[in-house]
């Protein structure tokens, strides 16, 4: 049985394309801000087999960038759906905070996973830059998706 929406709400399939084309975008922007951070520091480790460390690593930069991303994109995405919509405070508030700290979980768990199993791998700024880009991207996407579609299309 499928969700019923109102009658200007979104199709699902417009909520993913948009969500898809805000990933680009973001994939690219913080490719080019990553880059311009990360200059000078090449080769990069994609990891460190440490908690504290001065070095720069790939999933280093990825944590960050993937938690701000996440907290930022889900209240700006939640401000470009039209009224009607749910209120912000409890329910989108929360939900910025557990995307927040889910895309934390995930990319520490990654580069736990990574270390463990491949240990110290060291890459080039270019290869690194593309990284960051997509693990935005992907970020970007997800996050808009999700947030669009609990604004807009409510459970029976």
């Amino acid at each position: 049985m499928s969700n019923p929406q109102s009658a200007s709400a979104p199709h699902e399939s417009k909520i993913a394309i948009g969500a898809a084309i805000t990933g680009v975008i973001n994939g690219l922007l913080n490719g080019a801000i990553q880059w311009y951070l990360l200059a000078g520091h090449d080769p990069l480790p994609l990891t460190v087999d440490c908690i504290s460390n001065d070095e720069h690593t790939v999933f280093g930069a990825a944590v960050p960038l993937a938690v701000s991303l996440a907290m930022i994109l889900t209240a700006v995405a939640y401000t470009t759906v039209k009224p009607p919509r749910p209120p912000f405070y409890p329910t989108f508030l929360w939900m910025t905070v557990k995307h927040g700290f889910f895309t934390l979980g995930v990319i520490v768990t990654l580069a736990v996973l990574w270390q463990r199993l491949f240990g110290s791998v060291i890459i080039s700024l270019p290869v690194g830059v593309v990284m960051l880009g997509l693990v935005a991207g992907v970020v970007a996407a997800t996050v808009n998706y999700m947030t669009i579609r609990a604004t807009v299309i409510r459970p029976a």
